[in-house]
């Protein structure tokens, strides 16, 4: 084995650089606040490990050049965007690539002005704010207005290219949105496309991820459903599912905020002091009385 091929001495492994970065401690916790999801983790540890070797890279004084980190994530809604790219600033914080490791979330409102003059600075503050950090522009798509000859977010865009380019190495810049208008936004803006390097897409939750999620949360508030409020949850969800404007985790977390109002509401109609217990449980009538039943009876 010549001295090109042997393993260098003193040089931590890319193993042992994970498990010092503390990036495994971030990973964990997605795990724990996010279920399912598993190609969309698979991709930050990809993230993670390209990270990690081109550190090795340099200090073996090899060329070494920072990656291009902007991304685009396309799902539903409720399916995680927000809290992965949260947990993706704070990674590429624990690797060096940031300095900051914050998030900036914002909309097509707070980069785009109504008159002439007033988008720059509105888009270039933000920019300075997300410096050493994630910008996460959520409904992105909504930039771009062709049919809108007076518009100003095409000025927002040329702004965001141009810090993308020359500063792509202290801001990750990830765009977020239905699957299907970001694909028409790329097209038609080509120079967008072509700064994106990684596309993850968020799918729907199903069934059987959407209980555990409703424990999680429950669990998290110290809440439990007993055995007839699960199984009545069970059926909400599975009515739920097939009504318009679903969001996955957001509907589950609205539903559950619903079924503690009702919970309240039958503790309160009491004169006895509830127990810690009664405190804690849902019962199946706290599911039962919403009106996703009734409307499913009505339709049949």
């Amino acid at each position: 084995m010549d001295a090109a091929t042997a393993p260098p001495t003193g040089i931590a492994s890319p193993r042992s650089m994970f498990a010092s970065s503390g990036v495994q401690a971030l990973l964990d916790q997605l795990d724990d606040e996010l279920i399912g999801l598993a190609p969309v983790k698979s991709r930050i540890r990809d993230i993670a490990a390209l990270l990690l070797i081109d550190r090795l890279r340099a200090e073996q004084g090899l060329q070494s050049k920072p990656p291009s980190l902007h991304m685009c994530f396309t799902g539903n809604p409720g399916t995680g965007k927000t809290t992965v790219a949260l947990r993706m600033a704070e990674v590429l914080k624990q690797l060096g690539y940031v300095r900051k490791g914050h998030m900036v979330a914002v909309t097509r409102d707070d980069l785009v002005g109504q008159f002439i003059g007033h988008t720059a600075p509105k888009t270039k503050e933000i920019i300075k704010k997300a410096m050493g950090g994630v910008l996460f522009i959520d409904e992105a798509y909504y930039l771009y207005r062709p049919e809108n000859e007076r518009d100003y977010g095409q000025e927002a865009i040329e702004i965001l290219l141009q810090v993308m380019e020359n500063h792509r190495d202290d801001l990750v810049v990830i765009l977020a949105g239905y699957r299907d208008r970001m694909d028409t936004f790329f097209s038609s803006n080509p120079g967008m496309a072509s700064r994106i390097a990684h596309h993850i897409d968020f799918p729907d939750y199903d069934q059987d991820e959407l209980m555990r999620i409703a424990q999680l949360m429950l669990r998290n508030l110290n809440y439990r459903f007993d055995d007839t409020a699960e199984s009545a949850f069970e059926r909400y969800l599975g009515l739920r599912r097939q009504q318009p404007h679903f969001a996955n985790a957001r509907s589950v977390r609205n539903a559950l905020d619903r079924i503690r109002l009702r919970h309240a509401t039958r503790l309160f109609a009491t004169d006895t002091a509830p127990t810690r217990d009664a405190l804690c449980t849902l019962y199946a009538e706290d599911v039962l009385a919403s009106r996703v039943f009734s409307m499913n009876r009505q339709d049949s």
